[in-house]
């Protein structure tokens, strides 16, 4: 999880990997309109993550029903956007937050080919809630190479789900 450009994308498809889990970006679960809005340099509102945050619940519950896991790549900015995700049947969340700083953001963002626009990012981190104490999570700074951030998140999500060490290699 994490605002645009901390790395979600690629971070979390080199996890998937590790974890030999399949891998699902929300950003491909956006409405034509959602992107068009982003694009546009829009930000979405509630009502309108709202569908997109369903299509992400029901994903993940059959990539989990077929794998027994996988690994998401969700910006899940506020608290409640990640309680939606946790309600998923099936699927036990634990969040890696990707938490770099505006300046890595903007650069990441304006180097790569992307419908979230860097002008989007301000409103991005604006919305941003940190992982509550109660919530079962990780932060990460996505600095250095991708097997360095990759190393921490995995080392996080082994002290946090204990019972699914086997599956972390």
């Amino acid at each position: 999880m994490g605002a645009s450009g901390c790395g979600k994308s690629v971070v979390g498809e080199a996890v998937a990997v590790r974890l030999t889990a399949p891998f699902v970006d929300a950003d491909d679960l956006h409405s034509a309109e959602a992107r068009a809005s982003m694009s546009a340099g829009r930000p979405l509102d509630d009502q309108a993550r709202a569908p997109w945050l369903r299509r992400v619940v029901a994903r993940m519950e059959r990539e989990t029903r077929s794998a027994g896991a996988v690994v998401v790549a969700c910006s899940a900015l506020r608290r409640r956007y990640r309680d939606v995700l946790r309600g998923a049947d099936m699927v036990d969340v634990v969040f890696v937050h990707l938490e770099g700083s505006r300046a890595l953001l903007d650069t990441r963002m304006r180097t790569r080919d992307h419908f979230m626009p860097p002008a989007l990012l301000d409103s991005q981190l604006s919305t941003l809630e940190p992982l509550a104490p109660d919530e079962r999570g990780a932060v990460v700074a996505p600095e250095g190479t991708v097997d360095d951030v990759v190393a921490v998140a995995l080392e996080h999500l082994r002290a946090l789900a204990p019972g699914r060490a086997t599956l972390l290699r």
